[in-house]
């Protein structure tokens, strides 16, 4: 939980007593590699803090998946559209590594934001960097080339080459494991 309170520091500074409040609210969870967290159809009922690990957020097809997101160690993570609106998911979130997240309910959120002043700097930090990560990969989608997407992903998020499956990041950057196997090649 002290990783925890240092993270949130660096955000914003907390007094004691909201601390003890909201840290009152956490749940601490453990999770296997390969877990399902939410699966489409559900409602996300938490925001998460990843203490630990590499999640991906994805579209389930027949034939293969559409990975739209990952999130890692030190990050907030949720289906956070679902979570807002307290409505179903349209895609899954699974571990891809063992995990260890805190995680706070909806309405405990509500009740911290009731409660506190940094429950509100907390919660609109948490949707601006969930926003900022979707616009910047609907930026990438649109003005870079499959290569130039890897290259950066290589360079600016290098625990993704590290950590993801090759298929994972195929689909993530939009294009066929083989294709992605061409652009490694090229640019080795």
């Amino acid at each position: 939980m002290n990783n925890v309170r240092a993270y949130f520091d660096t955000l914003v500074k907390m007094n004691d007593v909201d601390w003890e409040l909201f840290s009152s609210k956490l749940e601490k969870k453990e999770f296997k590699k390969r877990t399902i967290l939410l699966e489409s159809g559900n409602i996300e009922k938490y925001l998460y803090f990843i203490e630990k690990g590499s999640v991906r957020l994805y579209i389930p097809k027949e034939d293969y998946d559409l990975t739209f997101g990952f999130c890692f160690s030190g990050r907030f993570m949720s289906a956070y559209d679902s979570f807002l609106t307290q409505t179903s998911s349209t895609y899954h979130i699974e571990t891809l590594t063992e995990t260890t997240i805190w995680r706070l309910t909806f309405d405990d959120l509500q009740d911290i934001y009731k409660q506190t002043e940094v429950g509100h700097a907390i919660g609109r930090i948490a949707a601006e960097n969930l926003f900022l990560a979707k616009v910047k990969r609907e930026q990438s989608l649109l003005n870079q080339t499959p290569q130039e997407r890897y290259l950066s992903l290589f360079t600016e998020q290098p625990q993704l080459i590290k950590e993801i499956p090759l298929k994972y990041l195929a689909s993530y950057i939009g294009i066929t494991p083989q294709a992605l196997s061409r652009i490694r090649k090229r640019i080795s």
